[in-house]
């Protein structure tokens, strides 16, 4: 098994877990399958990260922080009761991490255009949010969207900067987990919808996966002479 599929192949499992998960959120007669696989799917995710070599330990550091926090998030969000506030800190903090994380890989900001296209997309989604949201809920959310749009485009500067497959992988991990919040506050406050639960769940496991194989493919050095064209 060679250094390229053994990643991918370690994501079978995960794949199965995360099917179980939605599978029980879905109320086929067994809760318990989502009470049991959905924190164990990011748990899995992180044990992926755990296990790798990479050539940046404080980068695997900050993803596995980044994981293990998003595992506490899925505990407070499938909880009875409403723990949304809970849940929504502990992602808050996961994407802090995943921030920290890619500023160790290309300098902060060293492109603005991302910026300026996940801002501008997190506005639009907080001008159809704001209406509905609790008022209590109006900094909290706020402050969520900035994070979450800074690590998106923090993880496309990057792939800008220093594109290869793991670059890649971050970059779209930053996508999707835009997409999945935003169909999870869309349903959430505006417009609930059947299909949510497959849409949001799904997006977030692909967005979670993308930003692990960011670590397990950062196996190799990159071309410094290329690093320095790009960066300057």
């Amino acid at each position: 098994m060679n250094a390229t599929t053994t990643p991918w192949r370690r994501l079978a499992p995960i794949a199965l877990c995360a099917l179980l998960a939605i599978a029980g959120a879905y109320g086929l007669g067994a809760p318990w399958l989502h009470y049991a696989f959905k924190p164990a799917t990011t748990l899995a995710l992180a044990w992926l990260v755990a296990a790798a070599a990479p050539r940046e330990p404080t980068y695997r550091l900050a993803i596995l922080v980044g994981l293990l926090l998003s595992a506490l998030g899925d505990v407070f969000l499938m909880l009875p009761g409403d723990r949304f506030v809970f849940g929504l800190a502990s992602f808050l903090c996961a994407h802090a991490a995943y921030l920290v994380a890619l500023t160790r890989r290309a300098p902060f900001f060293a492109r603005r255009w991302p910026f300026a296209a996940y801002f501008a997309l997190g506005a639009v989604v907080l001008g159809v949010l704001w209406p509905d949201l609790p008022g209590g809920l109006h900094a909290p959310v706020g402050v969520y969207v900035v994070v979450l749009a800074a690590m998106a485009a923090q993880a496309l500067i990057l792939w800008r900067v220093r594109p290869d497959a793991a670059t890649a992988s971050a970059a779209l991990g930053g996508a999707f987990f835009v997409a999945s919040d935003a169909t999870l506050a869309i349903d959430r406050f505006v417009a609930p919808f059947e299909a949510a639960r497959v849409v949001v769940l799904a997006t977030y496991w692909i967005a979670q996966a993308l930003i692990a194989l960011s670590v397990v493919n950062a196996l190799s050095p990159l071309p410094q002479a290329r690093l320095g064209e790009r960066v300057g």
